[in-house]
């Protein structure tokens, strides 16, 4: 249903471009003589490139605030939005599944710009075979992913390299200072073991040496199956090693969360106070940046796992 969906939107892209001209492939300058166009894939990498491009480049993003990245299915806007393209920005490490045959279906020929390069990547299992796709997690891998953007952005916009690079500047201070506070306030913790909704938190919790118990999904993936011996499992877990609470997810029902809190007899952190673990939440909420997003995560994890 998926390709024909899309196999469809792009036969109307096509006959759309055929009449207007196509965008993409654009070397050295922005389009037509325009601003650069930028179509960037989660959240976090939307909100990174608008850190660096600013009002330089027209973004349009493709995921939404509190939308699963796993298992999306592209839109009609989408297609076009990669067929006008000059600049494609992606996430990467497997996670973006669903983006290939949009690709191929938009005929999108400008540049693709994988932000996971050169970012060292966690292992994954059979699921995962190319790894932990949550690499925003980590700061210092924040830091990699804008420098990768900010390069893709400055090598097609030549003219305001200069900009681009200035903004980075700025931006890598925030995270340095960001990584930093965040390191001072879990050193703080003297209980450390964390249960989360699903794996989307290895990077933080290797950053910061946290104590990771298990997770509600034991994968990486939001859409794999929890059987009763998972639920028996994690639940085991909590009780025999004194973890305090449960951390439920902003883009996720936190009914089994609720369900094995309440069996644990641990209390569950949901609602206004869940994690921001695979996307960024909306405008004017405390996940409404990744800058945000890692501050309100640290402030929750050191609130729940710091009480008595």
């Amino acid at each position: 249903m998926r390709r024909l969906l899309i196999a469809l939107t792009a036969a109307v892209v096509a006959a759309a471009l055929t009449g207007c001209g196509s965008s993409g492939g654009a070397v050295g300058g922005a389009s037509r003589g325009g601003r650069l166009r930028v179509v960037a894939t989660t959240t976090q990498v939307q909100d990174f490139t608008r850190a660096i491009g600013g009002d330089r480049i027209q973004l349009t993003g493709i995921l939404k605030p509190n939308v699963d990245p796993h298992d999306y299915e592209p839109s009609p806007a989408d297609v076009d939005a990669i067929a006008r393209a000059d600049l494609l920005i992606i996430n990467g490490v497997g996670l973006e599944r669903w983006l290939q045959d949009t690709v191929e279906s938009a005929g999108f020929d400008g540049t693709t710009v994988d932000t996971s390069k050169g970012v060292p990547i966690r292992q994954g299992g059979t699921e995962d075979p190319a790894g932990d796709p949550h690499i925003w997690q980590n700061p210092r891998n924040a830091k990699l992913m804008v420098a990768t953007i900010e390069r893709a952005l400055a090598s097609a916009d030549r003219a305001d390299a200069s900009w681009f690079q200035r903004n980075l500047d700025a931006y890598d201070a925030k995270l340095d200072a960001l990584d930093a506070e965040v390191a001072r306030q879990i050193d703080s913790l003297a209980n450390r073991k964390l249960v989360t909704n699903h794996d989307a938190f290895g990077y933080y919790i290797d950053r910061y040496h946290l104590d990771f118990i298990g997770s509600i999904i034991p994968s990486f993936d939001t859409s794999a199956e929890l059987s009763a011996r998972d639920v028996a499992e994690i639940v085991a877990k909590i009780r025999a090693t004194g973890v305090k609470a449960v951390f439920s997810e902003t883009s996720l029902p936190p009914r089994t969360a609720e369900t094995i809190a309440g069996e644990a007899h641990v209390k569950v952190v949901e609602g206004p106070s869940a994690l921001y673990g695979d996307t960024l939440g909306p405008a004017g909420s405390d996940g409404a940046t990744y800058l945000q997003m890692i501050e309100h995560n640290t402030r929750t994890i050191v609130a729940n796992l710091g009480s008595t």
